[in-house]
């Protein structure tokens, strides 16, 4: 029999007063706070870095949701997030989220332990059904006449819960840049650069401010994440923007959700974490480094140009689950705008009204990218492939059988045990680098 070991997330709620968002930390895989892949922009000489993503692509046809949350940390009264995006959203088309879906996903699809019990060697083999379930234009502002005047014009200017945001479109990297100076904000160093690259690529800038305001007539804490819906050909992630925040590497895990099936990286390699490893007993009480070092070895192996597979299935089913598979009003909320086929999800269920049309799936890819200016010199590109192949990052702790008997097969058994305990000690020390020596060291103990 078997026994899934669920994976519980931790939470730290910074004061408004002190305007800090502080890092939400699980086993260092993913963090909740607020959200969006690009740059900070902060006023005065307020330093901001961010060091973790978490983004929701829910893509079909031509038309994405996004669900974006990150971790940062520094304080600045006011400052604002730039995100380059292909086309000016509409106002409905932009609205708050809710952070318990991008908890949600994290949860369900995160790597996970798995355990098996040894069955008494001298009692008479049991057959299991391991059978799979089936898977199934108004006047010009005072703002507008600056902007003017440097080749900046604010597309659409919009209020969402704690959040004022303005679409920008600009002729050129300089005014552009000097306009968001003039603005009193202090731009990161290369910035400039990347902007205009950006624009030479015909893209807008989703300039995000957070209302102090608003946001401590709402309680403070966290800010919410912010879930943005557009039409348009590019499916993609912009992540270098973000590199200028950062004071080294920075992880990012993105949660893919399609009616097709997995989705990969198209300029990149998206290689699979490994998985199915059986492993020696004591991981099960250091779950959170042993998997830190699993990632860290798999990218380092993997050239570090690499977008690693931690998940890909139907969200109708898992096997095993390390949480409760999301129902289809949390699919809904995680962007999901096409009408979910029935299953054991609960794809029936909810208050959201369905779209008119024939029911389709909901596949989950989570892809974990590890990046550096260095190592990721373009944004992320995705494609959506029709490979509906599972997996998950898998790893198996084996209880040995404790009790009695007197059968040839118990002494065949514990001789086995000895070379299978020898064999888990060197794949833990292949996967984590880990001192093979002191992992024999701490199985004996």
């Amino acid at each position: 029999m078997s026994k899934n070991t669920r994976i519980n997330m931790g939470m730290q709620v910074g004061t408004p007063a002190q305007r800090r968002l502080w890092t939400l930390v699980g086993f260092g895989l993913a963090s909740s706070a607020a959200a969006f892949c690009g740059f900070f922009v902060a006023k005065g000489d307020s330093k901001i870095f961010n060091r973790s993503n978490q983004v929701i692509i829910a893509r079909d046809g031509n038309r994405s949701v996004f669900t974006m949350m990150n971790d940062y940390q520094g304080s600045a009264k006011d400052f604002a997030r730039i995100v380059p995006i292909p086309v000016v959203p509409k106002r409905e088309d932009i609205r708050i989220g809710d952070p318990s879906i991008v908890k949600k996903l994290d949860a369900y699809s995160a790597p996970r332990l798995v355990e098996y019990f040894d069955e008494n060697p001298c009692a008479p083999p049991v057959v299991y059904d391991m059978a799979m379930p089936t898977t199934s234009a108004p006047q010009a502002s005072p703002a507008q006449a600056r902007a003017n005047a440097l080749g900046v014009k604010i597309e659409a200017s919009y209020q969402v819960g704690e959040y004022d945001i303005d679409i920008l479109s600009a002729t050129q990297q300089t005014g552009l840049a000097t306009y968001l100076r003039g603005e009193g904000y202090t731009l990161p160093a290369g910035a400039d650069a990347m902007l205009g690259g950006y624009l030479k690529g015909g893209m807008k800038f989703f300039v995000v401010r957070v209302n102090m305001e608003r946001f401590d007539a709402s309680g403070g804490g966290f800010l919410n994440p912010i879930v943005l819906s557009y039409t348009s050909e590019k499916f993609m992630l912009p992540i270098r923007l973000g590199t200028l925040n950062s004071p080294g590497e920075q992880d990012l895990t993105v949660y893919l959700l399609s009616p097709q099936g997995r989705i990969e990286t198209s300029n990149y390699r998206t290689a699979a974490i490994p998985t199915d490893k059986e492993v020696p007993m004591l991981v099960k009480d250091q779950f959170a480094p042993f998997y830190r070092h699993v990632f860290r070895r798999a990218y380092e192996r993997e050239g570090k140009s690499v977008a690693l597979l931690e998940y890909a299935w139907n969200t109708n089913n898992c096997d095993p689950c390390s949480s409760e598979p999301p129902t289809s009003a949390e699919l809904r909320a995680a962007g999901v705008f096409w009408r979910q086929e029935d299953g054991f999800g609960g794809a029936t269920g909810g208050i959201v009204p369905q779209p008119e049309g024939q029911a389709k799936p909901v596949f989950l890819t989570r892809l974990h990218v590890r990046y550096t200016a260095a190592t990721f010199p373009e944004d992320l590109q995705f494609k959506v492939t029709p490979n509906q192949n599972t997996f998950q990052g898998r790893y198996i702790l084996r209880h040995a059988y404790e009790g009695g008997g007197s059968c040839a097969a118990l002494k065949t058994y514990k001789a086995d045990l000895k070379r299978r305990n020898e064999t888990q000690a060197q794949t833990l020390a292949n996967l984590t680098g880990w001192n093979i020596n002191h992992i024999r060291q701490r199985m004996a103990e």
